[in-house]
């Protein structure tokens, strides 16, 4: 009887750990909408009413890139500087510095360089619209607070290579603050999955050296490197999933496939209503089936997300 008891609990505890398994790398059920920077085609990105939109709009995640303030705290902003959806320059005109982003050496108001009292103060919604000048950008405590049992949070780790040389552990200040509100680990609130990204290659192998507990998905703007079955495979185990832009499927339909074959999956992004009628498709709802249908992507983000075509 001993014996019998031994069997059925060491039967059981491989039937837990193959559960934990499948649940670790299955990060979608369903075809999945991710709000791309909250609901950003109707409210300024990355704020409190782009979040709340979205969530209204039936979101299945909501996306949160996230910077570093000069004092260590982590905000949702896309740019690493602050002039593209800021007032910045007009209150802060002398701290513009002259550095390389996106391959131009220019002045740019870079968020590290600001403390988050000081970030606190720029209008965040202006840019977009006047009757959004109330806006501000928000801490990722914020965001929790916003999104937290409604929809998942899908946090980017937003251009690491910038705070090389500035004492930034990006890994451990997103570990921390996971942890902080309980978003991983066995008691993680399960209304709230969790989805890393980055595009940076270094960055997805130190999440994966420290255990991060969510699933990684490592985010391609070109296929340099991933144009093969192998490539991709190269990648099992270190991330969970491909974010590619969406190009990179048209043009090779089988990196779904490739993908899929592995257990790991795709989530392409960015689908907007105002590029539908370059990209060929009547309109966004209708691009994004042909994605999500066709080509079988698990999942994709929109600016959008009251476009997503459920089935």
């Amino acid at each position: 009887m001993q014996h019998k008891i031994w069997a059925w609990g060491l039967l059981g505890g491989l039937a837990i750990i193959l559960l934990m398994t499948m649940t670790s790398s299955a990060q979608y059920s369903k075809k999945t909408v991710v709000a791309h920077r909250g609901a950003s085609a109707y409210a300024p990105e990355h704020t409190a009413a782009a979040y709340k939109l979205a969530i209204e709009m039936g979101a299945d995640f909501v996306e949160q890139d996230l910077a570093v303030t000069k004092d260590g705290v982590l905000i949702c902003l896309h740019d690493a500087s602050l002039e593209r959806t800021t007032n910045v320059e007009q209150l802060f005109p002398d701290r513009g510095i002259n550095i390389s982003l996106d391959g131009r050496n220019t002045k740019h108001w870079v968020a590290n360089d600001f403390t988050i009292a000081e970030i606190k103060t720029l209008d965040a919604g202006s840019w977009f619209d006047k009757k959004f000048a109330s806006e501000k950008i928000l801490t990722f405590d914020d965001a929790v607070a916003i999104v937290k049992g409604k929809a998942g949070m899908f946090p980017e780790l937003k251009t690491p290579e910038i705070y090389e040389g500035r004492n930034v552990d990006f890994e451990k200040l997103v570990a921390d603050a996971l942890d902080k509100h309980g978003l991983r680990g066995p008691k993680a609130d399960p209304k709230t999955p969790i989805i890393l990204q980055t595009f940076g290659q270094s960055s997805a192998r130190q999440l994966a050296q420290i255990k991060i507990g969510v699933p990684v998905v490592l985010l391609l703007n070109d296929d340099e490197g991933f144009k093969t079955a192998a490539q991709l495979k190269a990648w099992k185990g270190i991330v969970q999933g491909f974010g590619p832009a969406k190009n990179i499927i048209w043009s090779n339909p089988n990196f779904v496939k490739w993908a899929h074959a592995e257990g790991m999956s795709v989530t392409p992004y960015t689908f907007r209503a105002s590029d539908t009628a370059k990209a060929g498709f009547k309109d966004v709802s209708d691009e994004m089936a042909h994605y999500l249908y066709k080509f079988d992507v698990d999942a994709l983000f929109t600016d959008n997300p009251d476009k997503f075509p459920r089935k």
